[in-house]
């Protein structure tokens, strides 16, 4: 488990410990509520390693979760061209952090505020709270977009405009449920199924096809925001 990811809980942990002890102090079996809410958050914030794919060309899960749609769409925000999304939905016993898909520079990131509707709805993708991400990957752009839920309601970002991650790298985590969506350049061979369970980092998750997606380069440097 690294640090960074459970000091994402620290707060909610020292909240829980002092109603255990309160709760001890009236009843041993009172204590037991808060108590079993101390071990589901130690495991809701758990950030197992996982075995990084290394072939090159291969794309990688960014999240762990259940694969819900995969279809052709414009991309408006980053590159404006009509890409590949595949939607990741992350229920609450699901690890929430987020990695890098293949291996690229940060090239974009944006806050977006919004709603906080189910993720599992349709109205997540456009009218919920997100976070945008653009990853240079050698000239194809990598679009992650990290999105709130009805539960979770808080992003968190780790990596930093310009930073330089390695496939499977961490660049963020959603805290409690969730959704996560990839755009991929048309022409990229997707590997996963609809209602397929993947784990961020190790599922592969398709191949890119060769000089995919190098033409919307320079749009993703043009609209670079902190």
């Amino acid at each position: 488990m690294r640090w960074q990811t459970l000091s994402q809980a620290k707060w909610i942990l020292l909240v829980l410990a002092v109603l255990t002890v309160a709760a001890w102090m009236l009843s041993g079996w009172a204590a037991l509520v808060p108590a079993a809410m101390i071990v589901f958050t130690l495991y809701f914030f758990r950030d197992p390693d996982r075995t990084i794919p290394g072939e090159l060309g291969l794309l990688v899960s960014p999240a762990d979760g259940l694969v819900t749609d995969i279809g052709e769409m414009e991309e408006k925000e980053v590159t404006g061209e009509r890409m590949l999304r595949v939607g990741i939905f992350l229920s609450v016993f699901d690890v929430h952090v987020n990695r890098a898909p293949a291996t690229g520079r940060v090239v974009y990131t944006a806050e977006h505020p919004g709603n906080y509707h189910d993720a599992r709805s349709p109205m997540a993708s456009t009218h919920n709270a997100a976070r945008t991400w653009a990853f240079d990957c050698d000239g194809t752009i990598l679009v992650v977009r990290q999105i709130t839920g009805a539960i979770a309601r808080r992003i968190v970002p780790w990596a930093l405009l310009g930073d330089r991650l390695a496939r499977g790298e961490h660049f963020g985590m959603i805290r409690f449920g969730s959704r996560t969506e990839i755009f991929v350049p048309p022409g990229t061979e997707i590997s996963v199924k609809i209602g397929q369970h993947v784990k961020g980092g190790s599922t592969v998750l398709g191949r890119l096809a060769a000089g995919g997606g190098s033409g919307n380069q320079e749009r993703a440097k043009e609209t670079v925001v902190a």
